[in-house]
């Protein structure tokens, strides 16, 4: 007999914790897809209409959290501080097998569900059928961790080489040491919050009101998932100072292969005409090489131009919709 889909509330999410994350290791064992950092987007971010979608029984073949979207559809949950849909499914399955029950299994006869912001590397992008169709979302680059810094270094552009010794030199004229510090204890994660904010506030970001606060529901957000993962050696901050004061921090967590950067923030007004997030990554990466401990950097933001100037491996994050009727895509433009 098929395995079918059961909805629950998904304020229910953490007794099923375990199953999820036996899925999620089943895979690429993704730290945006750890309940650890899903339990506390959902309860800050949710809005109480989510539902947990499980495919079987006690030993579950895939999970998703699901929320409504307009009147006639449904979507992975997917915050902003989320950079993919939350989705764990095993190795075996394929989309075209579970998406379309999973569909009819939700309320209110929805008429398309959106799988948001999937990961080739972690889940392969299906071909187009007459009800499933991909676009694609945005690029996002990584750094492969292999071989020696200087190699690596030596591969990047003359440009950025070149700017970075002439900042370093800038600083040395103005008396100014930066230093790198990396912090991993989950009981200096409330701090390390506290100084990202007061970053982000010095700039464009605190007139958008998009800043993070240790009392806002961001800040808690933040705290709270690297306090967990840095509690299992998973999470680390970068802070990166320029004599005594903060001028750049990367906020971080770790899976088993791969560190991804979960926000930067450099403080504008003590920059002295140079790029503090910059200086920081270049030493940041230097000891992620000779640490030799993870395969590569994950960025999972769009693509900018300054991404360039440090990679060149650049992928595409897809989309999926699953369409309840074949002639959809064509009366709606997604053909």
């Amino acid at each position: 007999m098929t395995p079918s889909w059961t909805l629950y509330p998904a304020a229910r999410f953490s007794e099923f914790q375990d199953a999820w994350q036996h899925l999620n290791r089943e895979g690429k064992n993704s730290a945006l897809l750890d309940p650890a950092f899903l339990a506390p987007a959902l309860e800050l971010f949710g809005t109480g209409k989510e539902r947990l979608a499980v495919l079987g029984g006690s030993t579950p073949s895939a999970m998703a959290l699901l929320r409504p979207t307009g009147r006639r559809g449904w979507e992975t949950f997917q915050p902003s501080q989320c950079p993919l849909g939350s989705w764990v499914s095993h190795p075996s399955l394929t989309w075209q097998a579970v998406l379309p029950p999973l569909l009819r299994s939700l309320p209110g006869f929805p008429v398309v569900l959106g799988i948001t912001q999937q990961d080739p590397d972690l889940f392969p992008r299906p071909p187009a059928s007459r009800t499933l169709k991909t676009l694609d979302y945005i690029q996002t680059a990584c750094v492969t961790l292999q071989g020696p810094f200087e190699a690596y270094w030596q591969a990047r552009g003359k440009n950025l080489r070149a700017n970075m010794k002439k900042q370093r030199n800038a600083l040395t004229k103005l008396g100014l040491e930066p230093r790198l510090e990396i912090l991993t204890r989950a009981q200096d994660m409330d701090q390390a919050v506290r100084d990202f904010g007061q970053l982000e506030s010095s700039g464009w970001k605190n007139d958008q009101g998009t800043a993070i606060h240790r009392d806002n529901a961001q800040g808690r957000f933040y705290t709270r998932v690297l306090e967990s993962f840095c509690a299992r050696g998973k999470g680390r901050v970068y802070r990166y100072w320029f004599g005594d004061v903060v001028t750049a921090m990367d906020l971080c967590i770790a899976d088993e292969s791969s560190l991804i950067i979960l926000k930067t923030a450099y403080n504008e007004q003590a920059s002295h005409g140079t790029s503090p997030a910059f200086l920081m990554r270049q030493e940041s990466f230097q000891h992620l090489f000779e640490e030799n401990a993870l395969d590569r950097i994950e960025f999972y933001g769009k693509v900018l131009e300054w991404h360039t100037r440090w990679t060149d491996e650049i992928r595409t994050l897809y989309h999926i919709n699953e369409y309840r009727w074949g002639f959809l895509p064509g009366l709606l433009g997604k053909a």
